[in-house]
């Protein structure tokens, strides 16, 4: 009796850990390769703006945002994304802060989006606009300032791809391109070089970092 007890005991932990390896495989092949199912851990803490999850295919994912608000550089040459990116922002982080119309302190919202208009040769400056995502309280009547612009966006498709760590300049245009390929064959397929570079992370975070790439298609 005691033999068979023990031979009960050992089927159950034999059956637990067999679901419990299915389990995390699943997890596993959800939130790892692709990367599609990952949600930025940064947006549990700061807003972000809200989307529907359409369809997901082969190395890409397709949402649809509604209406969003957005403040902007003006377009900034050079070429270098990660210098571009850091000269935008330095203008958005001023203007949070209060360097506005209103002196109006801002949240801090996620992503910060860089788009990246890419130059026509390899030693040439490419064009670059960054943008802030405009809290929903603010959005009906953002703070002007000089030098940046109020975008609103009307609903619109955006095909996405993340990628992890930290942004550079050798890593965007790889995974840009990956995306690009991941869309041919699709509806998706008709963007043009124009692609925007979403960040989610604090230059000072190492862990958890989540990216994105983003063809935007108007409604």
């Amino acid at each position: 009796m005691m033999m068979m007890g023990r031979l009960r005991i050992l089927k159950v932990v034999c059956a637990f850990m067999s679901l419990f390896s299915t389990l995390e495989r699943l997890s596993s092949e959800k939130t790892s390769g692709k990367g599609l199912e990952i949600y930025p851990p940064t947006c549990n803490r700061i807003e972000c703006p809200k989307f529907e999850t359409i369809q997901v295919g082969n190395g890409f994912q397709v949402r649809r945002y509604n209406s969003t608000v957005w403040i902007s550089t003006s377009p900034i040459e050079d070429i270098s994304l990660v210098q571009a990116t850091r000269t935008g922002f330095l203008q958005l982080f001023d203007y949070i802060q209060g360097k506005n119309k209103y002196q109006e302190t801002i949240e801090m919202t996620a992503p910060v989006i860089s788009q990246v208009i890419p130059s026509d040769g390899p030693f040439c400056k490419s064009t670059f606009k960054v943008s802030f995502y405009v809290p929903e309280k603010n959005q009906v009547d953002p703070p002007p300032a000089k030098g940046l612009q109020v975008e609103r966006w009307k609903p619109k498709y955006v095909a996405v791809k993340q990628f992890s760590g930290f942004v550079d300049d050798s890593n965007v245009g790889v995974e840009a391109a990956a995306l690009k390929a991941s869309l041919k064959g699709t509806v998706w397929e008709d963007a043009d070089g124009v692609y925007t570079v979403a960040q989610y992370n604090s230059p000072f975070e190492y862990d958890d970092r989540v990216n994105e790439i983003w063809f935007l298609f108007h409604l």
